[in-house]
C-alpha cells in the first residue's frame, strides 16, 4: 500500500518543467519610403494575428516608449552626420571652385588665340599694349608703361633696370632679365623712369621719342599688336596743341577707314582733286582713269 500511495503523490505532483518554445513566425513586407505610415499597419496587422502583444494593457505606452527611443537614435545619428556633411559640403565647393578657376584659366587662353588678327597679330589690351606672361605694357601717343610684377616686399635695390635710347633690360639681381632687347623705337633716356609700386611691381616709364606713332611691341620679337585696332582716349586728345591733335585725328581716321577697308584721308583727297578736275575738263576722256 505503501508503495502505491507514493506512486501517487508522484503522478499528482505538478510538473515544474518550461514548456516547449514556440516556432518563430516569418514576417514579410517591403517598406515604400514614400508611405512609411503603409509599412506599420502592416506590422501592426502581423503582431494582432500572430501575437497576442497588441491585448496588453498599457501595449499604447510600450509603443510609444519604442518611438521615442527610436527618434532619439534617429537625432543622434542626424547630429554624427551633419558635421561630415558640412565638411563634405565645403570640400565639394573647393573642389568647384578649383575646377572653375581651372576653366577659366582655359577660356582665357582661348580667348588669347581668338584675339589674334587674320595677320596673326593682336588685339592691344585696354591700354593699347599687351599683356604678356611675365610683362605687361600700355602705351599713349607719348609715353610707354610697362609693368613688371616681382615678389612682395621687393626692394629697389634688389630691381635691375637698364633704360638706353634703343634698349631695355629689367629684372631682379641675381636671376635672368626679364625684359633684355631692342625697343620697338627709340626713347628719351633723359625722360624715363622707374619706381616700384605697392612692393609688388616695377613700373617703368618711357616717354618715346617719336610720339605721333604707335608701338607693336615693347621689344623687337615680342608678339605685335594690331595697331588698327588701337582706341586712344579721345578726353586726351584736348591736352594736345592744334597741330598735333590734328595729325593725331587724322591718323585715328585713316586707321579706322583701313579697318573697314575703306580710303584713308590722302586717297579722298586725291578723289576729290581728280573728280574737280574731271568737271573742269569735259573735253577730255576720263574712261580709263581710275579713282584711287
Amino acid at each position: 500500500m505503501a508503495i502505491i500511495s507514493e506512486f501517487q503523490e508522484q503522478e499528482a505532483k505538478p510538473s515544474t518543467s518550461s514548456p516547449p518554445p514556440l516556432n518563430p513566425v516569418l514576417f514579410n513586407a517591403s517598406l515604400d519610403p514614400s508611405n512609411p505610415v503603409a509599412f506599420l499597419e502592416k506590422v501592426f496587422d502581423f503582431l494582432a494575428k500572430e501575437s497576442g502583444f497588441l491585448g496588453k494593457e498599457n501595449v499604447d505606452k510600450e509603443i510609444a516608449a519604442i518611438v521615442r527611443v527610436a527618434k532619439e537614435k534617429s537625432k543622434k545619428k542626424e547630429e554624427e552626420v551633419a558635421p561630415k556633411m558640412e565638411v563634405k559640403e565645403k570640400e565639394g565647393k573647393e573642389i568647384k571652385k578649383e575646377v572653375k578657376k581651372e576653366q577659366m584659366a582655359v577660356d582665357r587662353k582661348e580667348d588669347k588665340k581668338d584675339e589674334e588678327t587674320s595677320s596673326g597679330l593682336r588685339v592691344p589690351n585696354k591700354g593699347n599694349g599687351l599683356d604678356l606672361e611675365k610683362y605687361s605694357w600700355t602705351q599713349t601717343l607719348q609715353e610707354v608703361t610697362v609693368n613688371v610684377p616681382v615678389p612682395s616686399g621687393t626692394r629697389s635695390r634688389s630691381v635691375v633696370c637698364e633704360i638706353k635710347k634703343n634698349h631695355l633690360k629689367a629684372g631682379l639681381k641675381g636671376q635672368p632679365p626679364v625684359i633684355d632687347g631692342e625697343l620697338f623705337q627709340t626713347v628719351k633716356p633723359d625722360d624715363c623712369y622707374w619706381s616700384i609700386e605697392d612692393n609688388r611691381s616695377v613700373s617703368i616709364l618711357l616717354t618715346k621719342h617719336n610720339q605721333m606713332e604707335w608701338w607693336k611691341s615693347l621689344v623687337k620679337g615680342d608678339p605685335e599688336i594690331d595697331t588698327q585696332k588701337v582706341e586712344p582716349e579721345n578726353s586726351k586728345l584736348s591736352d594736345l596743341d592744334p597741330e598735333t591733335r590734328q595729325t593725331v585725328e587724322k591718323m585715328m581716321f585713316d586707321q579706322r577707314q583701313k579697318a573697314m577697308g575703306l580710303p584713308t584721308s590722302d586717297e579722298l583727297q586725291k578723289q576729290e582733286i581728280l573728280k574737280k578736275f574731271m568737271s573742269e575738263h569735259p573735253e577730255m576722256d576720263f574712261s580709263r582713269a581710275k579713282l584711287m
